[in-house]
This record gives C-alpha cells, sequence and structure tokens, in this order.
C-alpha cells in the first residue's frame, strides 16, 4: 500500500486538518493509498528534543525522520504552513507544555536545545529539492471573474521604501566557488567561530556582513524622514527565517526609535535584557519588575506620542509594528501594504502613507520598484493581469536560509576570515564589534536541478522566464556564471530566458502582468519567499491559493499548502465565535498533485482519478462560492471541507475511467446529497459562542476533533467510506 504523509503543524492549518484529514483518509483508501500524520509542530518539536526527560510521555523527532525520508523516492509529503517561531512564541509555548504536564525546562535553562526549533526549522530540513510555485489555473481564472479589493494608487503618494546604500549584507558580500571538496574554518582574530565546515567541490560559499554603526546611522536619519514627511514608519524583516541576523537587526530598529528612552535609560534597560530584539511588547512587560519601570514605561509612552507616527499591527489592542518582531514579516506585510494603497493603519485605525523601513538593500529594490509603477500606473488590476509563478532554488538549505550556524554577532573589532584546509584565506572582511557577519552555502547539485526545473517549466507553459540574479552582488554574480554554464546541458531553443537583476526583473514583470502577460521569476530561496507572496497577494488577494510543487531529488514529491503562514487571528476567531475562516484551498490543490505524484511514481490510476476529479471539485467550489467567509454565520472551513467533500463525491460517481470508483462513490454522493441541508445547518448553528481547544500550541485532541467534526451525519457517511 502506498503512502501519503499529512504533516500536522499549528494554528489554522492545525484545526482545518482535524477537519478535512478524514475526508482524505477516507477517500485515498479507495485507491489503496494510506495517509499517515506525522507530528511536525512547534510543540512536537520541542518535546522531541528532550527524550530523556518525557519518559512514557516521549514523542519522537518527525521532523528529522520525514527529513530522511525526503532523500528517498518513496518520499510523499504534503506540508501545511506551520509556526516558523519566534522566541516569544516559543516560551509561550514553553509554559503551555509544562502547564499540560511536560518536564521539560525553561529557555534560559536549555537555550541550545531550543535553537534547533526556533526560526524556519522545518523549511530546511524537508527542502530536498527545489521549488515550483504558480497560481492554478482554475484559481486564476475565478480571480479574473470576481477580483478582489484593490486599494486606489495615486501619484502623490508619500510611500517609500527605505534601504542601505552601502555597508549591508549586498554591498559587503564576497563569493568563491569550491575549487574541490574541503573543510572550512570561520575565524575572528585568533577565535575560531566555527570549525569543521565540510564543503563540496562547486559549492558557492559567501561570506559579508552589515556594519552595526553605519545601520544605526541609516535608522536614525529614517525616524527623522518619517516625522518629517508625516508617515507612518514601519520596520519589514524576516525575524523568523533569518533568526539570528534579523532579531538582532530588529533590535536596533527598537533602539533607533527609542533613541532618547535609550540615551537616558539605556543602562537599566540593557542590563535587564530589554535591548529590543524581542520587540516593545517583551520591553513593555520586562519593565514590571524594574523599580523605576513606571518611569522608563512614560518614557516610552511619551517617545511614541512624540515621534513619527508608527505603524500598527492591531491599532484596537494598541500592537504596533514595534510589539513583535514576529508581526512584521516581510514577505506578508509589504504585498500587503501595496495592495491597500501604499497605506498601513495608524493608531487611529486609520490608512496612512507609510515609509517602509527594510535595512539591507539586497532584496528592498523590488518592492520599491512596485510602488513606483503603482504611483506611476495605478493598483493593478485582477481581472486582466497576467500572473508571475516562481521556480525558487532553495534546495539543502541554499543560500541566506541555511545561513543561522554561520551568523555572528561580532564580540570584538577585528577581522573575519573564512580559511580552507590549507590555511588560504579564501574569504576576508573587516568588521567591527556589534557588526553581523554571516556565511551562505549553495550546493552545486541544486543549483544544476534549479536551471534544470526552471527549463522545464519554460518548456511546458511556454512562458517568458528570467533569472533574478544581480551582478553587482558576490553570490549572485557567481550564479550568473553557473546558470549561463547550465543552460548550455539543456535544449533552450524556441524559449525566452533571460537574466536581469532583481529591480530590472521586477520592472518587466510588472510590465507584462498590466499587459495580461506572464513571467516565470527563477530566484534564489529569499526571493523564492518574497516573490511567492508578492504576486499571488496582488494578482489573488492571497498567497495561500498557491500551488506548491517540490520535486525532491532524490525521486520523491513534497506538496506544500500555499504560503499563507500559520493564521494565528484565526485561532483566536474560533476561541471566540467557532468560526474558522482559513481558506483549505492550498490543500485541496496539494492533494492533488500528491495522487498525480502517485499515479506517475507507482502507476496507480485509481489515485489519478481521485486527482482529476477533486481537481474539478475544487473548481465547482470556487465557482458556487462556497470557500471560508470571515463573518461568523456564514461558510466556514468546516464548511467549505463538507461542500468540497460532496462535490468530489459527484465528480468520482460520474467519471467513467475507473468503474469500480464510480460505484463506490454513487452511494456516497447520494447519501451528502440527501443530508445536505442539515449537515449545512449543523455546521452554521455550531457557530456563535466560544470554543474550547484545550490549548493553543498544544490543543487537547478531543476537542480539537469536537469542535472541528461537530455534524455526526457527515462523520458517519465519511467513517463508513473508510476501508
Amino acid at each position: 500500500m502506498s503512502k501519503i504523509i499529512w504533516t500536522r503543524t499549528d494554528e489554522a492549518p492545525l484545526l482545518a486538518t482535524y477537519s478535512f484529514k478524514p475526508v482524505v483518509e477516507a477517500f485515498a483508501s479507495t485507491a489503496d493509498i494510506e495517509v499517515e500524520t506525522r507530528d511536525i509542530s512547534l510543540a512536537g518539536r520541542i518535546l522531541a528534543q528532550f527524550p530523556e526527560r518525557l519518559g512514557e510521555k516521549k514523542v519522537e523527532d518527525a521532523l528529522a525522520q520525514l527529513g530522511e525520508l525526503a532523500k528517498t523516492p518513496e518520499a510523499n509529503i504534503i506540508k501545511l504552513p506551520n509556526i516558523s517561531a519566534s522566541l516569544v512564541q516559543l516560551k509561550k509555548a514553553i509554559a503551555e507544555l509544562q502547564a499540560d504536564g511536560f518536564d521539560i525546562p525553561d529557555y534560559e535553562d536549555a537555550p541550545e536545545k531550543y535553537a534547533v526549533v526556533t526560526g524556519s526549522a522545518v523549511n530546511p530540513v524537508l527542502r530536498e529539492g527545489n521549488s515550483d510555485r504558480r497560481a492554478p489555473i482554475a484559481v486564476k481564472n475565478f480571480a479574473k471573474k470576481y477580483p478582489h479589493k484593490m486599494g486606489a494608487w495615486t501619484a502623490d503618494s508619500k510611500t517609500n521604501v527605505a534601504t542601505m546604500s552601502d555597508n549591508d549584507f549586498r554591498h559587503n558580500e564576497k563569493s568563491v566557488i569550491m575549487p574541490a571538496d574541503d573543510t572550512l574554518t570561520i575565524k575572528l582574530n585568533d577565535t575560531v567561530l566555527l570549525e569543521g565546515l565540510k564543503v563540496l567541490k562547486g559549492e558557492v560559499i559567501d561570506g559579508t556582513f552589515i556594519s552595526a554603526k553605519a545601520l544605526d546611522e541609516f535608522l536614525k536619519a529614517q525616524v527623522a524622514r518619517a516625522k518629517e514627511e508625516g508617515v507612518l514608519f514601519s520596520a519589514h524583516l524576516k525575524a523568523t527565517m533569518m533568526k539570528v541576523s534579523d532579531p538582532i537587526i530588529f533590535g536596533h530598529v527598537v533602539r533607533a526609535f527609542f533613541a532618547d528612552v535609550y540615551d537616558k535609560y539605556g543602562e537599566e534597560l540593557l542590563a535587564a535584557g530589554l535591548n529590543g530584539e524581542n520587540g516593545l511588547g517583551a520591553i513593555y512587560e520586562g519593565l514590571k519588575s524594574l523599580e523605576n519601570g513606571e518611569e522608563i514605561k512614560a518614557a516610552f509612552d511619551a517617545a511614541l506620542e512624540n515621534g513619527p507616527d508608527l505603524a500598527m499591527v492591531n491599532s484596537a489592542k494598541g500592537i504596533t509594528n514595534l510589539h513583535v518582531p514576529s508581526d512584521v514579516i516581510i514577505d506578508a506585510s509589504m504585498p500587503a501594504m501595496i495592495r491597500t494603497s501604499g497605506h498601513m493603519w495608524n493608531k487611529n485605525n486609520e490608512e496612512q502613507d507609510t515609509l517602509a523601513v527594510i535595512p539591507d538593500s539586497s532584496y528592498a529594490g523590488v518592492y520599491q520598484a512596485v510602488i513606483e509603477d503603482c504611483k506611476a500606473n495605478g493598483a493593478f488590476d485582477p481581472s486582466t493581469m497576467g500572473t508571475v509563478p516562481n521556480v525558487g532554488l532553495m534546495a539543502q538549505k541554499a543560500e541566506e536560509y541555511g545561513s543561522h550556524n554561520k551568523t555572528f554577532k561580532v564580540p570584538e573589532n577585528g577581522t573575519v576570515q573564512v580559511t580552507n584546509s590549507a590555511g588560504d584565506v579564501l574569504i576576508e572582511h573587516d568588521v567591527e564589534a556589534g557588526d553581523i557577519w554571516r556565511a551562505c552555502q549553495t550546493k552545486d547539485a541544486p543549483i544544476q536541478d534549479w536551471v534544470k526545473l526552471a527549463v522545464n517549466r519554460a518548456r511546458l507553459s511556454g512562458m517568458k522566464t528570467i533569472f533574478w540574479l544581480d551582478p553587482e552582488r558576490g553570490h549572485d554574480a557567481n550564479l550568473i556564471t553557473l546558470v549561463e554554464k547550465y543552460l548550455k546541458d539543456h535544449d533552450t531553443e524556441g524559449l525566452d530566458i533571460s537574466i536581469a537583476s532583481p529591480v530590472e526583473a521586477t520592472k518587466i514583470s510588472i510590465e507584462r502582468i498590466r499587459k495580461g502577460e506572464d513571467t516565470i521569476s527563477v530566484t534564489g530561496n529569499v526571493l523564492r519567499d518574497y516573490n511567492t507572496d508578492l504576486f499571488p497577494i496582488l494578482e489573488l488577494g492571497t498567497s495561500a491559493k498557491m500551488l506548491s510543487v517540490v520535486p525532491l531529488m532524490a525521486g520523491g514529491g513534497l506538496f506544500e499548502t500555499g504560503a499563507g503562514g500559520s493564521a494565528p487571528k484565526h485561532v483566536q476567531q474560533v476561541e471566540e465565535e467557532n468560526h474558522l475562516r482559513w481558506d483549505s484551498l492550498g490543500e485541496f490543490l496539494a492533494l492533488a498533485e500528491s495522487f498525480r505524484h502517485e499515479l506517475n511514481a507507482h502507476g496507480n490510476a485509481k489515485a489519478g482519478v481521485l486527482a482529476d476529479a477533486l481537481d474539478k471539485a475544487t473548481e465547482t467550489l470556487l465557482d458556487e462560492g462556497n470557500s471560508p467567509s470571515r463573518k461568523v454565520g456564514e461558510n466556514d472551513n468546516r464548511g467549505s471541507h463538507f461542500h468540497l467533500t460532496l462535490n468530489w463525491a459527484k465528480e468520482l460517481a460520474a467519471q467513467t475511467d475507473d468503474a469500480e470508483l464510480a460505484e463506490t462513490f454513487k452511494p456516497v454522493a447520494e447519501a451528502l446529497e440527501a443530508k445536505k441541508d442539515e449537515i449545512v445547518k449543523g455546521l452554521l448553528d455550531v457557530q456563535g459562542s466560544p470554543a474550547d481547544l484545550g490549548g493553543y500550541y498544544a490543543p487537547d485532541e478531543d476537542k480539537l476533533s469536537a469542535v472541528m467534526r461537530p455534524v455526526a451525519a457527515f462523520n458517519e457517511i465519511i467513517d463508513g467510506l473508510k476501508k
């Protein structure tokens, strides 16, 4: 029997799993496919670190197991969005698990153990292949027929991106291509920072740093600029994926915004660990334990009142852009701002022009190019615009997202060197105390696979294809030589494939999408992340509706369910109103591709029939308007699952490719149709009152199931189908 792995993750996708996965198990069983759950949630990852302390409660390291599976041809993994935990989230999860009776230590007592579960701990382990993300035709057509709302743009908008012009990661980057397998050492002066770093022939190795002094000068200027221009100040970083560097940078932002407070009280604040790296919310909490905390709190409040207007995450609750680093993830926050007329929300819950502060200039120009285009040409029109799918280089921890163990806050002035086993200096930087230095690796095999995937997608789609590479960056300059080399290994006759800097590629792509033309963006790992939110949010209104396929290099398949995050606000609404607005469209799309993989890899024809029927059912779901509503008392995630299930069963009953499946699903479709009114009413009737999930990071299984499967008539039909 074949096996599909369905990942158990966090927050809204976890809740949706308890409604949809029983349907998946039942339908898959008719094609002799087992659906197995593996827990890679934040809570599961935490518990897996402490088997020696948990006894009978010991939890297997499911993530490590899946990482090994991803390196085999047998892998067929459906990966739902998970929490890329900030330190704030991590500590909350630890406290909840401790309250549930798990004997795990506080963060401060085991920081090295907990380091492996913070930030983007999941994706680098599972992504043993490169990324193919695109808007499915059905979704794109639906967006054109029923375009989402876009905020108007005017030429006099004051919204802009502010980024560093020197002495940042982009400008300081140096890169080498390894001539042979080797072992590298990273040292500062005479102190070894990292040794035994194994690298392979052809691997691209980078080193760079951002100057703390230059960063502070830049940030101070942007605070003054926002005040002078009368626009909102907002910071946009990636404190989850870039879990070492970006929290430090976020701390610099907080200290720059509250420079007067730190000038006066900095000694006390820093001694208490209140350096801003965990956000303003953590500072306010920490002030409660300081003797003069009320006095310092008043100084922060005065700085908020007298400084530039600050963008808000939640105006009603007073949560600012600087409260929690994981609340302002750049790839989600910037497209949302662009979609909303270049506005963010101020403290009065009103829209306002914004100065988007993105310190490192590596990719900031992409957003500025889109903003300038919107000022000149107005908002994009989802009913006519083209699409920008992505082929992303991400396999085997490629580029910046694999830099965590090679990123350091420089403790003293001096020189950082990367040396090979012979003692030769490959990369060297003069640095000062407080600078952030990092090294990155990109293996040759993933680069070759990335180029191959780009050519394949160009051939299959017929779209213009652009490699987004900056010749002024050390890393990108090396990649350009490799792309040009490996393109010669493929038949590219008749294909439109070119290379352009990210800014130029953005300008070309958005000019084309305004004409309704399609352009594949072929990018590195970070731009893969940014582009697969930026363009889908403009095109579709959300990035959760993307088809995300990862052809694993060993021959297996990883199918991601969109780039929509794990939606904490959705969970809060369930807790308050028992309404889950999470849209499982990404799960539907990924599941169909997973079934197709079973067809292609194992010749399972029934899996192919399930896939085709599921795609048709999904299109019907969209056309009939049965996606989840945001409002309580209307169709929610559970309702959309029912309608999808009904559509899917009808399609399987009606198809003629497999008579056995048609016979199996005819009574299922009839039963669902006969009970439709009762089931829909039941799913609506449970809404409106608080729901008890039994926990946030580690909810209670029985309570989750009761909340997400509240209608017995539906459950009985589905459970009766399982073989």
